[in-house]
């Protein structure tokens, strides 16, 4: 009985396992090219350069794609490096203080998408430690959905909130689709 139990458990982890290999094309990338050039004139004059030869930033568009058919353009509207609480039960504890990055998907794919966004962000100091979404109210805005489903053409906005050390500097965002498990990641300069 024990052996026939053991033998079942195994082949259900090995299906599970091969299900979510199956998942992606199995080569992982990272985006950070700025889907469409959003510099003016005037802003190239000043200085600024063209979405070909810049990585993404603050105001930017990534085109990402998901698993079965899920793909959203997702714009990292804006970003507080440090984000207050919306009131006093809200607040990091000591040592640590909140960053947040206000995102906007719009699900560009053939399929609803539906996940929980902030599972597949995170943010990136100077030293490389990396940091998982936090829940937490701030006084920017709502936060994002955390259970979302959304219809082709439709869009969500919401902060993702992130709790890092007080000294920690934030030097990047990244975001990927399915809870973080598809093979592409978008990533965002925040410096």
């Amino acid at each position: 009985m024990h052996t026939r139990i053991h033998t079942t458990v195994v082949g259900l982890t090995a299906a599970g396992l091969l299900a979510l290999t199956a998942c992606g094309t199995g080569e992982d990338t990272v985006t950070t090219k700025p889907k469409a050039d959003t510099r003016t004139a005037a802003d190239e004059k000043a200085g600024a350069t063209r979405t070909a030869d810049r990585t993404a930033g603050v105001g930017d568009t990534l085109a990402l794609k998901g698993t079965d058919g899920q793909q959203l353009d997702v714009t990292l509207k804006k970003w507080l490096p440090t984000a207050k609480g919306a009131d006093e039960i809200n607040v990091p504890p000591d040592g640590k203080r909140w960053a947040a990055a206000q995102f906007e998907l719009v699900n560009t794919g053939s399929k609803v998408y539906a996940d929980s966004p902030g599972n597949g962000a995170k943010a990136a100091d100077s030293d490389g430690q990396r940091f998982d979404a936090w829940f937490g109210e701030i006084a920017a805005g709502p936060a994002m959905a955390s259970d979302l489903s959304l219809p082709k053409g439709e869009k969500a906005l919401g902060w993702i909130v992130f709790q890092v050390p007080k000294d920690s500097k934030i030097v990047s965002l990244q975001f990927a689709m399915n809870s973080g498990f598809s093979d592409q990641t978008g990533q965002w300069s925040v410096k």
